[in-house]
């Protein structure tokens, strides 16, 4: 099990706007594992990796009342069971706790341990890229994941028919956690790579990368390279604002936007590889 230390912020009550900004300035200090609530948003991130005096003047700035607080791996699996409810995707995907009963009235179930790393459904770009998925046939397709975290689209890829997934993150976390879910499903099909870039070579006919709008502009043109033309590219972990840069960066690539899902915000788009 790997030892870490993470910071936790508690931020809020305020108003939606007010918390999707702060959310979008602690992505980028280091933060990594975000919880939208009614009136509050959960951050967390490794303590050695969060810019912590940024976060403080950040949220003082935006006149924000916050609390943080030091969590330690030992009692995050606690914080985090006392507040996880299951989660179901237009009818079809459940999404559950090993300690949720199953639910047996749709046709997926995908087990998520809710630990550290993102991915359980209930943000909003995890929920939008699942249904994106529900658009593509996946059977016996390659499918790259790009930026795992819980394993959770990995998982899900393989249940829709896709004979290979390679599930990859640059979090030795992530890793452990994804790990730790395949086996949870059952899974045979999924392989998890430590990687903080996507790999110099092969294809794929799905890429799904959910991560945020700085790391899908820096890594579009060589997620290009990995796919020909007739591929599918779902890109989420982006705010409604960032629409304009992603679809121009696609199109320069060679992709053309199939549909866009928006919830709370938060957007994923599906795109086809055109050439």
């Amino acid at each position: 099990m790997l030892e870490q230390v993470y910071w936790k912020y508690t931020i809020g009550p305020a108003e939606k706007i007010s918390l999707d900004i702060a959310l979008a300035v602690l992505a980028e200090l280091g933060f990594d594992a975000f919880e939208e609530q009614e009136e509050y948003l959960v951050a967390a991130g490794v303590q050695s990796q969060v810019m912590e005096e940024a976060a403080d003047t950040a949220l003082e700035e935006l006149s924000i009342p916050y609390t943080k607080l030091v969590v330690e791996n030992e009692n995050w699996n606690a914080i985090w069971e006392s507040s996880f409810d299951p989660i179901i995707v237009d009818d079809i995907v459940a999404i559950r706790a090993e300690f949720h009963p199953p639910n047996k009235d749709v046709e997926y179930e995908v087990i998520i341990t809710p630990k550290m790393s993102f991915g359980t459904g209930h943000h909003g770009t995890t929920y939008c890229v699942i249904q994106l998925m529900r658009l593509i046939d996946f059977n016996d397709k390659t499918v790259y994941d790009f930026g795992t975290g819980t394993g959770i689209l990995g998982i899900l890829a393989e249940k829709f028919g896709a004979r290979y997934v390679l599930a990859a993150d640059y979090d030795p976390w992530c890793i452990e956690n994804a790990t730790e879910n395949i086996e949870a499903n059952n899974s045979k099909n999924v392989e998890v790579l430590l990687a903080d870039a996507p790999p110099e070579e092969g294809q794929f006919d799905i890429i799904i990368a959910n991560i945020n709008k700085h790391i899908l502009l820096q890594f579009m043109q060589h997620l290009s390279h990995l796919q020909t033309g007739g591929n599918q590219l779902i890109l989420s972990g982006l705010l409604i604002e960032d629409e304009k840069d992603i679809l121009h960066a696609a199109a320069k690539n060679g992709y053309e936007k199939v549909q866009l899902n928006e919830k709370n915000g938060w957007i994923a788009i599906l795109f086809n590889k055109t050439s």
